[in-house]
């Protein structure tokens, strides 16, 4: 984890390190550290130390005061045993990480010691002055100052290390291992691993000089059991006992070794290291090391070069030569292409149990011995050249030059393994590295289709994932090989070997400062060596994401003399992310890839032309020049038979017509294709006459795409087979030959298999490509050309078996009896391994394997002969083994419906089973005898544990659990463990308790690193693979088992409302077997709160916590975060108290200081605190403080002097509102009394409304997600967001205060504002995504502010006696906070002149949610004014207008029609006179009196319905409006419809028998294990069971059943399920609870109920659900539809509470209704009504009733009604009439269509 850059006061020059090692499991020593102050005031020094046990420190040699505390290993949480608690114990863990990155060890320097300045200055970074300045990234910005230097202090700190479980790993003799010889190593436990072993800066870019003393025993002894095992005694008769010499092996070089001064049984060592490197890149070993040295070149001065040597463990001496003789090698290629080695010397050293590959470290790479192999191994000799290689490159870049930030990481990776895989090109040939090459762009190209984030993302502050890592390491370097070649093609400069040798003579000049290397100043170097400026370049495969998919097409225009090429490209990266602008801007997907592209055009003449296009669009058209002036050379069989002889003439030994051979064709010098009786005998297919006059015409022999391999793309190019031939043929590129493999693959014919056949018989071919011909030859082998394909496979093979030549055989009857094994050309052993796979993979149409190919493989195993072979063959018998275990496996999946091991097994014939019972007795002889005679690393065993694997997995055998917890055992070799636990945890029901109980064991205890964090990520991973095979099954809810499809269901993937992931996580969280596991939940907290488990462990099972339980809802983080103790504030750590002191024997002091508490009195605190203070309810008084606008108030006249308030206000009863005209004050609810405390701090109502609702406007803002919660360092990747940014603030904060009273007045509430932006602009780049996102809005905020300021400046204008005439108390309206116009017109409009009575005031509700919601009465004239003041508002006094607004969308002018409608209501109202609304509780809304419901408030649902006067409502000059409330009086109300899980469903008593539906659920049932007991009639003699009969009077089983069903017995369903039901419950009658039939039939029953439900479920007839349809889309093509048509969008339409108002769950659109009536899920017409009332409930109870949107409702749903009556009277006229007509004509009545 990258350590953020802070000021720490100090630097490190030098640093010692004294240890003296104890094999037991300790060390003990001292660490000598060399700092130099930055700072004159520096009085704390913080280190990092884990696991380290601190016994004293100096400083000076002064003793000094230190405090250590160690954040992860004490950890805890608020609830250990509660596993719910889990996401707090990720957050603390990850808080924890973070805190130590600051350092555990503190340090106080004493006051002796003073601080000196040395009297130079000196620049914090070194460097180059011609150097270009490098752009800085935010929140990095470090300036180079000069500053002052001081002199050094030495600190001096003595330490334990005892029983370490990080940094250094003790490799020690256990009881598994009584052999094992004892060693230790550090290793990249963790990405702080090197604070584990030594105090430190343990920081990537904290580079010094290292000197090293190690006191180690001078020689262990070895005793060894003689043959007889007989105990040793002491005379060492019966025992031998050798002495193996200790080494140590150290980053640096040996300066000298030693002889102990006090201890004659020790040695010294001394080793030193000149070159700063960090301590992350310093590691030693230790241990009886056979030590070899690597000869130098003698081609070369032997003096001057490196001095290589490799160390192995004793009994591993024979295979480390033929491991690492081939360094040397290596490093004369390095030396001689990139310059010096930065360093003195390298070693190799082998180690056991080391939890990864390797680990390289400064002059040493420490690798797994697994990685020694002996002269016998072919396969493994390859992949330990590239990783040797590879780590001896890394000393250049990696080690030397490290990334200079971690978004650079990609740079360092890829120029190692780049150069690496220049090395590969020398050692083992140009076909090699093209070929392996093209398999990486193809893997590039599969994976990089949308998810993968670019190899370079500046400005990132963590180190990549280790989920993208191995991306980016197989991504750069095919990045920097197609720089190459672009460099190389456009500029002046050879590519990049002429600039790596300038980079890394920079760094050992020191002109690259501090050996950091970036991308930028390399593509900067890039640029000054080529000419070529690589911008264009970087921005696409650096910087963006995604791989180019192009289709290539080609035309020959004879009239132009061109080729027309036709260019298309599309990205699918930027495909799959176009919708999301969020993934667009982290990802940056590359929309068109530009750049040249080379061709080459293979002319009539064999001449390849060149040409380059320039691809800059996703399509284009080229014209290409063709060069040859005459027709293609005519392809026939004349041309075939100058061939044969010319190859006659070059077998015997014509050099011309061998010359001419190789231009023709690469294969004509096999004989076998030269004698007709041979192709004859081999089946070779020629081409017809009409493939001759087609390759006639062609002008052309073939085209390549990309031929200088420039692009890492999906490359698709269409031109006949012959070319492909041809390109396959006389293409000497490997590339060029994969490439047409792969294409004449794709097209089988007998022409494609004779040609794939003769190039895995050509040795001139590389054996890749032999070996990708023989995969390919797989798709010849179909049944529409007679299993071609295999014919020539086996063919091949014959070459390798006894009875070859006989001639006429029938390949597909012999018998395949190999020969004895010569692997001595490695050519042909590959092609052989190929071959094998390829046969293995034929299938039949079945999807089954062939018998006599699963005969071939056996009789490989059964006759393989290795006695004579020199080499192992290991590997080739784990090949065949796997080979076999796939031609066992059928292709076919099951079909839709079978999930049972019983169904899966029924394909199985008796010949099936007699082979699979051969093979499998032949894959357990080879299991015993490596037990016996063990392979390299047990590979065999290996392989017959996956064998084991994948036939359980396809229900062919039994499944075995003990075998695979014999192999997990310690004892056994790593790779054979981890085989093991694939294969239990693969298991179903590995997740019972015990094996649970292991594997937690296993995770917590096991002694090697490697098995823990295998089994503890296997443990996640494996559940995702069992829900996805099906032995995790997930809920009955979501099941879509026996799904009938009769062209309306749609698709069961389209039916799916949740993701698989949603799935998987549901069913593991309610399965009883994992979620409710007991022991997984008492064993995981511990084993997250264990201060000594592993890094990955604990990451590992934090996942498994993540998918199997629900975490704990925590409370959102703080507004105030606590920060940990920063070195920036130099203080000395205070001392607690004398009984804190020192060890005895130890001069310096130890303070113990617990954990820090939580600090107490922030502002968030208080802002809880104070929302807990009670208001007491006081009444409201005029000219004081107006009521809030939630608050229901009367209107008073004004008053000179209001009267003091009563001391208690009598409270209001629940559910009424009173309207009193004699009193002068209204007593407000107690709940409503939040606006008084938000005004606590002295901020006008005005402001307070104006700054809630621009808060609003700006959380529904969709530029404002950033800003809605506080920064979290650990979730946002900013761990020094809060080092930079010393005030933070966000949206919710602002609320928070804004809503406790915080804010003196509104302009504070703007600075907070402008302050949040600041913060964004200060840490983030301009033109990143954040920045420009605070950038949009901060506009939107301006221009909604601006409108605030000048309406309140207007309203403060027209006041001007506020302060000495108390303004009345005005009524308390809804407002609508999405608008601030309306806020603003409702505050000017309250606010009349104080002599006249203030006049009635028209409210805007454009969004009104204050009466739908139950806040308040509805507003009436009798309510808002006495009868006696009430004077109505001349209709020419409009509302004064609100201000300009620039952003004019239409709004305004919907905003005066709502209030035009508005008025005329109100009007109507007032016509009608005043009347006192009196609000009663919700039983005496039912009385009879008209005024009483008229007046009641709308706090729920209205229940009146409406008629309006037409159906459609148009608001238009013609003055027709909206119904008066006249005729609302004479309604009667009536209760809406129920929904339709309320109504009663269907009647299944007597629903007809549906036949087939009976027959599926029997079938499953009867095939069913469980079902055997049930299948047939009891048969009481039998099965011993006499009395049966006598007890069970009504006896029924399912063949019963069955034969009902024949003969049509069953006439109704429910007749079908309760025979079942019998079936189940006799068998419960008559057997003990308990037993395994009892067992069986609840499984059955289980099964039956699940299916029986989806069996009656009813549908809609087909005519009545076509009716309905064709009325919905009648309806929806209605105006007055208009709000209904489309599910409502809060954002879009700004109401972010309707879902507050409106439950998700109910929320109802006729968009919905529709789809949920095309997919059947209503069982009638009046469940179709029920969602129409209630989508008509939504918009009244949101909009309320007088509102437009509520009115439209009304008069859909009444439109609704008149359209489902009619369609129900046509419905019922056509069944009446086909009624008739089948008593008429005795029979159904044909289907009719009707017009």
């Amino acid at each position: 984890m990258q350590r953020e850059h802070i000021r720490r006061g100090f630097s490190i020059s030098h640093q010692k390190v004294v240890l003296e090692v104890d094999f037991g499991g300790c060390l003990r020593g001292y660490t000598e550290i060399s700092i130099l102050p930055t700072l004159k005031d520096l009085r704390t020094i913080y280190l990092h130390s884990r696991q380290c046990d601190i016994e004293s420190v100096t400083v000076a040699s002064h003793p000094a005061e230190f405090v250590q505390y160690d954040p992860v290993a004490n950890m805890n949480v608020s609830d250990p045993t509660d596993f719910h608690t889990y996401p707090e114990a990720k957050r603390r863990f990850y808080s924890a990480l973070a805190e130590g990155d600051e350092g555990e060890l503190a340090i106080s320097i004493p006051h002796q010691v003073a601080i000196r300045q040395s009297g130079s200055t000196a620049g914090a970074l070194v460097t180059s002055e011609a150097a270009t300045p490098e752009p800085t990234t935010p929140g990095n910005r470090h300036s180079t100052p000069v500053m002052p230097e001081f002199s050094a202090i030495t600190v001096v700190i003595e330490y334990t290390l005892r029983h370490p479980v990080g940094g250094i790993q003790f490799v020690l003799a256990t009881e598994s291992h009584p052999h094992r010889v004892p060693h230790l190593y550090t290793t990249r436990s963790g990405p702080d691993a090197a604070r584990c072993w030594v105090p430190c800066i343990d920081s990537l870019w904290e580079k010094c000089t290292w000197e090293f003393e190690f006191v180690v025993p001078k020689f262990l002894q070895e005793e060894t059991e003689d043959v007889d095992g007989m105990d040793i005694d002491e005379s060492g008769d019966t025992a031998e006992s050798a002495e193996h010499p200790v080494m140590v092996v150290c980053s640096g070089d040996l300066t000298e070794q030693v002889a102990h001064p006090f201890n004659s049984s020790k040695t010294i060592f001394l080793f030193s290291q000149t070159v700063a490197s960090s301590v992350q890149h310093i590691a030693f070993a230790a241990g009886p090391f056979h030590v070899m040295q690597l000869p130098s070149s003698e081609s070369d001065d032997s003096a001057g070069q490196t001095a290589m040597h490799a160390f192995c463990l004793p009994g591993f001496e024979s295979s480390l030569s033929p491991t690492v003789s081939f360094l040397r090698s290596a490093m004369t290629f390095y030396t001689s292409e990139f310059g010096s080695y930065p360093f003195g010397s390298h070693k190799v050293v082998f180690v056991d149990e080391l939890p990864v590959e390797r680990f390289d470290a400064s002059t040493i790479s420490i690798f797994h011995v697994s990685m020694l192999h002996g002269e016998d191994a072919i396969d493994q000799a390859y992949e330990t050249r590239h990783s040797l290689s590879h780590a001896l490159a890394c000393q250049w870049v990696g080690i030397n030059i490290y990334q200079k930030s971690w978004s650079d990481t990609w740079l360092v990776n890829g120029l190692g393994l780049y150069i690496a895989g220049l090395f590969i090109r020398r050692l083992l040939g140009n076909n090699d590295y093209r070929f392996r090459m093209k398999k990486d762009m193809e893997r590039v190209a599969e994976r990089d289709v949308g998810g993968m984030p670019p190899i370079c993302q500046p400005g990132t502050y963590e180190p990549p994932d280790a989920s993208t890592l191995p991306f980016i390491n197989l991504k750069a370097p095919l990045v920097l090989h197609i720089l190459d070649r672009r460099l190389a093609k456009s500029g002046t400069s050879l590519g990049l070997s002429r600039i790596l040798p300038k980079v890394f003579l920079s760094a050992l000049s020191g002109e690259l400062p501090n050996n950091a290397l970036s991308t930028h100043s390399f593509l900067r170097t890039c640029r000054k060596v080529s000419g070529v400026d690589p911008r264009s370049f970087a921005e696409q495969w650096i910087y963006g994401s995604g791989c180019p998919r192009f289709g290539f097409g080609a035309q020959f225009n004879r009239k132009k003399m061109v080729v027309e090429i036709t260019m298309r490209q599309e990205s699918p990266a930027y495909r799959a992310n176009d919708g999301d602008p969020i993934k667009l801007a982290l990802l940056k997907p590359v929309q068109v890839f530009e750049g040249p592209m080379t061709i080459r055009i293979h002319e009539a003449d064999g001449t390849p032309y060149e040409h380059v296009l320039d691809v800059r669009s996703s399509f284009k058209r080229y014209e290409v020049p063709f060069n040859t002036k005459y027709k293609r050379v005519r392809r026939n069989t004349k041309r075939f038979i100058a061939r044969q002889q010319a190859a006659i003439a070059a077998a015997q030994g014509d050099t011309e017509a061998k010359e001419a051979m190789g231009m023709i064709d690469m294969g004509f010098g096999l004989d076998v294709w030269e004698q007709e009786a041979e192709r004859e005998n081999w089946k070779v297919a020629d081409w017809t006459e009409e493939d001759e006059q087609t390759m006639a015409g062609a002008t052309y022999e073939w085209i390549r795409m990309d031929a200088d391999f420039e692009w890492i793309s999906f490359l698709h190019f269409d031109q006949p087979d012959f070319m492909w031939v041809s390109q396959l043929t006389r293409d000497r590129d490997v590339v060029a030959q994969l490439e047409a493999v792969y294409a004449l693959a794709r097209q089988p014919s007998g022409i494609v298999s004779s040609t794939l056949t003769k190039t895995v018989l050509v040795t001139n071919y590389y054996h890749r490509i032999r070996a990708e011909a023989a995969l390919a030859l797989v798709t010849c082998a179909s049944h529409r050309l007679d299993f071609l394909g295999l014919f020539h496979l086996f063919k091949i093979f014959t070459r390798y078996c006894y009875d070859a030549d006989e001639k006429n055989q029938d390949l597909f009857t012999r018998s395949y009896v190999p020969k004895p094994n010569d692997f001595s050309d490695f050519s042909e052993y590959f092609v052989r391994k190929a071959v094998v796979s390829a046969i293995s993979q034929v299938r039949l149409n079945n999807g089954k394997s062939p018998p006599i190919v699963r005969q071939f493989l056996i009789d490989q195993l059964r006759h393989n002969d290795n006695t004579t072979n020199a080499f192992s063959d290991a590997l080739y018998i784990s090949t065949i083994i796997s080979s076999l275990a796939c031609a066992c496996v059928s292709t076919v999946p099951p079909e839709r419906g079978e999930f049972l091991p019983a169904e899966s097994r029924s394909d199985q014939n008796a010949e099936d089973r007699g082979l699979l019972r051969v093979a499998h007795a032949e894959v357990e002889r080879y299991r015993s005898m490596d037990r016996l005679v063990p392979s390299a690393h047990n590979i065999v065993t290996v392989a017959t544990l996956e064998w084991n694997l994948i036939l359980t997995l396809a229900n062919l055998i039994p499944p075995d659990p003990k075998l695979y917890l014999t192999f997990t055992r310690e004892g056994n070799e790593t790779q054979v463990r981890i085989a093991a636990f694939d294969g239990l945890m693969l298991m179903n029901h590995w997740y019972t308790p015990r094996v649970v109980s292991y594997l937690l064991t296993v995770v917590a205890k096991d002694p090697s690193r490697a098995i823990r964090r295998h089994v503890a990520r296997c443990m996640a991973e494996s559940l995702a693979i069992l829900f996805h095979i099906g032995d995790i099954k997930q809920s009955s809810k979501d099941d879509p088992l026996l799904i009938e499809e009769d062209g309306n269901v749609p698709d069961v993937v389209k039916e799916s409302k949740k993701s698989e992931a949603e799935m998987l996580v549901k069913s593991l969280r309610k399965g009883k077997d994992i979620g409710r596991n007991d022991v997984l939940r008492q064993e995981i907290m511990p084993l997250l709160l264990d201060g000594n488990a592993d890094y990955e462990v604990r990451l590992s099972m934090l996942k498994l916590a993540d998918l199997i339980f629900r975490g704990a809802e925590e409370s959102p983080p703080k507004v105030t975060i606590h920060i940990p103790r920063t070195p920036v504030m130099e203080s000395t750590p205070t001392v607690a108290s004398p009984l804190h002191g020192s060890k005895s024997g130890i001069k310096g002091k130890r303070l113990k200081i617990p954990p820090p508490a939580k600090a107490s009195g922030t502002p968030s605190t208080f802002a809880t605190s104070f929302g807990k203070i009670k208001i007491p309810s006081v009444p409201v008084q005029s000219g004081t403080m107006s009521p809030p606008p939630s608050q229901p108030a009367t209107t008073l006249p004004p008053t000179p002097a209001p009267p003091p308030p009563p001391s208690k206000p009598p409270a209001p009863k629940k559910g009424v509102a009173f309207a009193t005209l004699k009193t002068k004050q209204t007593a407000a609810p107690l709940k409503k009394a939040k606006p008084v405390q938000a005004q606590s701090g002295g901020m006008s109502t005005n402001d307070y409304r104006a700054s809630r609702s621009a808060l609003k406007k700006i959380q529904s803002n969709k530029h404002a997600r950033l800003f809605a919660q506080p920064v979290d360092p650990v979730r946002d990747n900013a761990p020094n967001y809060f080092v930079i940014i010393k005030q933070p603030i966000d949206l919710s904060s602002m609320h928070a205060k804004l809503e406790n009273g915080l804010y003196p007045d509104r302009f504070a509430f703007e600075a907070d504002f402008h302050l949040m932006i600041n913060n964004a602009k200060t840490y983030n780049a301009p033109g990143s995504w954040a920045h420009n996102e605070a950038l949009v809005l901060e506009s939107f905020f301006e221009k909604q502010w601006e409108r605030i300021n000048k309406t309140l400046a207007a309203a403060d204008k027209a006041i001007p006696t506020a302060h000495s005439q108390p303004s009345p108390p005005r009524e308390a309206h809804p407002v609508v906070e999405e608008d601030i116009d309306a806020l603003i017109l409702q505050e000017i409009a309250e606010t009349p002149p104080p002599p006249p009575p203030p006049p009635t005031r028209h409210s805007i509700k454009l969004k009104v949610n204050g009466n739908a919601n139950g806040r308040g009465p509805p507003k009436t004239p009798q309510q808002s004014k006495p009868p006696k003041v009430l004077k109505p508002k001349p209709p020419t006094a409009p509302p004064p207008p609100p201000p300009p607004d620039d952003d004019d969308d239409g709004a305004k002018d919907l905003l005066e029609e709502v209030l035009a409608m508005e008025e005329e209501q109100k009007q109507e109202k007032k016509s009608k006179g005043p009347r006192l609304a009196i609000s009663l509780p919700k039983k005496e809304r039912l009385s009879d009196d008209p005024h009483a419901q008229e007046a009641s408030p709308v706090a729920g649902p209205s229940r009146s319905v409406r008629t309006p006067p037409t159906p459609k409502v148009k608001k238009s000059a013609n003055g027709h409006g909206p119904p008066s409330s006249k005729g609302k009086e004479k309604e009667v109300n009536r209760p809406a419809p129920a929904p339709a899980k309320h109504r009663a469903g269907p009647s299944i008593e007597g629903q007809p028998i549906n036949d087939k539906k009976c027959r599926e659920i029997l079938k499953k049932l009867i095939a069913m294990p469980q079902a055997l007991l049930f299948r047939q009639p009891v048969d009481a003699d039998l099965l011993g069971c006499p009395t049966y009969y006598d007890e069970i009077k009504e006896p029924m089983d399912l063949r019963t059943m069955s034969r009902k069903l024949d003969k049509r017995q069953y006439s109704t369903m429910e007749q079908f399920a309760r025979d079942m039901l019998l079936v189940f419950d006799n068998c419960r009658q008559f057997n003990p609870p308990g037993t395994e039939p009892i067992q069986h039939a609840e499984m059955l029953e289980k099964v039956f109920r699940k299916d029986w439900g989806k069996a009656m479920e009813k549908k809609l007839d087909p005519s009545e659900k076509r009716s309905l349809q064709a009325m919905l889309v009648k309806l929806r093509a209605d105006d007055c539809s208009l709000f209904f048509r489309e599910a409502v969008d809060p954002i879009k339409l700004q109401i972010p509470h309707y879902f507050n108002v409106i439950p998700r769950k109910d929320a109802r659109d006729l968009k919905l209704i529709k789809d949920k009536l095309d997919a059947d899920k209503y069982d009638g017409s009046d469940a179709l009504e029920a969602d129409v009332d209630l989508m008509v409930r939504n918009a009244v109870t949101f909009n309320g009733t007088e509102s437009f949107v509520g009115i439209a409702a009304v008069v859909l749903q009444n439109t609704f009604r008149e359209m489902l009556t009619s369609v129900k009277s046509q419905l019922r006229k056509r069944k009446e009439r086909d009624r008739d007509t089948s008593v008429i004509s005795g029979g159904p009545a044909k289907k009719a269509r009707i017009s």
